[in-house]
């Protein structure tokens, strides 16, 4: 991916101010002046602080999920264990923390993976992806005041099948996921 004179320029802050407190997001209202017509538009800003995410992997392979219900939906989803990095956290230290609290499994074999913005349109922050291998089952669940988790195990096969029939439908998890393992609608023999 080349850049090219014909690509969209940054838009000049005009004016800021704060918006409404969201409890898990600052918010802020910014005025920006469109360059390629010269208007300028408000835009509305979610503040937050980065997450992140971790593909746990046991050693016969299969992938440590949770279920948890969540107020966006409405609905009980199935996921990779993740949440948001403490003020001061590393996002590794975030990692080791949220899988031992949301799964009770741990271990000393930590890949980074990279980070993804979760929604630039509005939110500025980033989710990091981590990769936990030959996770095992070392401390109880201890989930926030606000969850109540189930784990689960599986292998890719099924999980492949999970996201193709929309019962796996987080987009970080998703793409998580996807840092690790081939997603592609297919079955392995």
């Amino acid at each position: 991916m080349h850049n090219s004179a014909d690509d969209p320029k940054p838009w000049k802050l005009l004016d800021h101010k704060p918006g409404p407190d969201l409890k898990l997001f600052a918010s802020r209202f910014e005025e920006r002046l469109n360059p390629r017509n010269g208007k300028s538009l408000e835009c509305l800003i979610l503040d937050s602080r980065d997450w992140v995410n971790v593909v746990a992997l046991t050693p016969q392979r299969e992938v440590v999920l949770v279920k948890q219900f969540r107020f966006g939906s409405g609905t009980v989803t199935v996921e990779i264990p993740g949440g948001v990095i403490d003020s001061g956290e590393e996002s590794g230290a975030a990692a080791r923390r949220e899988l031992r609290e949301e799964t009770g499994y741990a271990t000393k074999k930590w890949t980074y993976l990279g980070a993804s913005e979760p929604n630039p349109a509005i939110l500025n922050n980033l989710c990091h992806h981590w990769l936990a291998e030959d996770v095992e089952k070392q401390h109880p669940v201890n989930p926030d005041e606000g969850e109540d988790i189930a784990v689960i195990t599986a292998g890719i096969n099924e999980i492949r099948e999970a996201i193709m029939k929309g019962r796996l439908r987080h987009a970080l998890a998703i793409a998580g996921l996807a840092l690790v393992f081939d997603l592609r609608n297919r079955v392995e023999k």
